[in-house]
């Protein structure tokens, strides 16, 4: 079973596209604190790549900004890419099913009221820079073009074989 739930605060300004068929998504990424402090009494936080699919994805760009706390349930969809140097890199990201506002338009005003309007994430990502900052979107390994339903292979066809080999899977 592929589910994950996660609650975060959007860490950038979600931004509606379209594939070539005139499908609306959106990719963003949620920073989701650890349960758990580091060695120094902090606790840290992981950035999560977040992808949403029409009527959804327009829901989130019209309503949501950097900083909004939601809540994603989805599942995990991998990836690949080669880097701007040749490498062969590998993705995962949240195929959102479900995504819940998790603050009132009067709590996200006030927030932001208070940070007067700088809502940075306080946070350390460790893992350097993200893929999403530097990668086109034909670069994420996913066939948009025949994108017509989200729970789909991202238009991919999927085979698989009932098979005891234990075979290396690239």
């Amino acid at each position: 079973m592929n589910r994950v739930t996660l609650v975060g605060r959007i860490t950038a300004k979600p931004e509606l596209r379209y594939t070539n068929s005139q499908i609306p998504y959106t990719r963003f990424t949620i920073a989701v604190n650890r349960t758990f402090s580091n060695s120094q009494g902090q606790r840290e936080t992981d950035f999560i790549g977040v992808v949403a699919w029409r009527r959804q994805a327009e829901n989130i760009c019209n309503y949501l900004d950097k900083g909004s706390l939601i809540s994603v349930d989805g599942r995990i969809q991998t990836g690949t890419y080669d880097d701007k140097d040749g490498n062969r890199r590998y993705t995962f990201d949240v195929v959102a099913d479900n995504v819940q506002f998790l603050e009132s338009r009067a709590q996200a005003q006030a927030r932001m009221a208070s940070n007067n309007g700088n809502n940075n994430i306080d946070a350390t990502n460790n893992f350097g820079s993200s893929p999403y900052d530097y990668m086109d979107e034909s670069s994420y390994g996913y066939n948009l073009d025949n994108m017509n339903d989200a729970y789909s292979n991202m238009g991919d066809i999927v085979t698989l074989a009932d098979s005891d080999d234990d075979e290396d899977i690239d």
